[in-house]
């Protein structure tokens, strides 16, 4: 039998907007959207990045990326400050930290759920299927 490549791709993609929505509706009890909380951990992942490389990590062009940062230094989640050349780079305040470190306390919750009907076997073949699939040839 073989398997309809669309019909896979589509799975993909439901999985995909059902992680999106569901995390997305529990990020907000802590004051955040999926998209800001995304990019605090991108910022705490990559101490004074770039906006570039920010940009780059969480999926998003530049500009985008840009008005996320804006809007996430007006709610004194982050700060930005002038590196070397034309570089912005970024980093967490306090309070940043802190909606980070609830976020990942949702989290937590959310992914178990999500991730219930599959056994820790499974899991770890879909990982490891997944991460096979978005490798750079």
């Amino acid at each position: 039998m073989t398997t309809n490549l669309e019909s896979l791709g589509q799975a993909i993609k439901q999985a995909q907007y059902r992680n999106h929505r569901t995390m997305d509706a529990a990020l907000r009890e802590v004051g955040v959207s999926l998209v800001q909380w995304d990019a605090l951990r991108a910022i705490d992942r990559m101490p004074s990045a770039s906006g570039h490389d920010l940009a780059v990590a969480t999926f998003q062009s530049d500009q985008a990326f840009g008005t996320l940062a804006n809007r996430l230094v007006d709610r004194g989640l982050i700060s930005r400050a002038a590196g070397r050349g034309r570089r912005i780079e970024h980093a967490l305040t306090d309070s940043g930290r802190e909606a980070l470190r609830e976020g990942h306390r949702v989290a937590t919750h959310v992914l178990e759920d999500l991730f219930a009907p599959l056994d820790e076997e499974q899991r770890s073949t879909l990982e490891r299927v997944l991460r096979r699939l978005v490798q750079e040839p």
